[in-house]
């Protein structure tokens, strides 16, 4: 299966946190698909950083550039399709960078690690 983080479970997988669950643990260190990050993902944490809604132990730079040994993570950067289809995606979640995810998810054929049921509406598999 392949796996895409939802910016909270990437930072909560940088950060080590107890926060993400042991079964979305297990399923990153023992996927055998594909696990990746966003761009948009990354775009969120630095904009949340920027504005002071978000504390991080180590600086950004450096936990990105360790993310690609960790599990195999990959960067899933934004493409033109991505961004047509989370603009025209019908629903009730606003949220921009979800709207990317979720995009993502549907176009690469990813399950998304996340807490956040709003994207099982969107038939999107999650693991959590």
């Amino acid at each position: 299966m392949n796996l895409l983080l939802d910016t909270h479970a990437l930072i909560w997988w940088v950060e080590d946190s107890p926060r993400l669950p042991v079964l979305a643990v297990e399923a990153i260190e023992n996927a055998d698909g594909r696990v990746a990050f966003s761009a948009a993902s990354i775009w969120e944490i630095a904009t949340k950083l920027r504005i002071g809604k978000l504390k991080m132990r180590r600086g950004l730079g450096d936990a990105v550039s360790d993310l690609s040994g960790r599990a195999r993570l990959e960067p899933l950067a934004i493409s033109v399709e991505h961004g047509r289809l989370a603009g025209e995606l019908e629903g009730p979640h606003t949220d921009p960078f979800d709207r990317m995810l979720i995009a993502q998810a549907q176009l690469e054929g990813f399950a998304v690690v996340t807490s956040e049921p709003i994207f099982r509406h969107y038939r999107v598999p999650v693991v959590w």
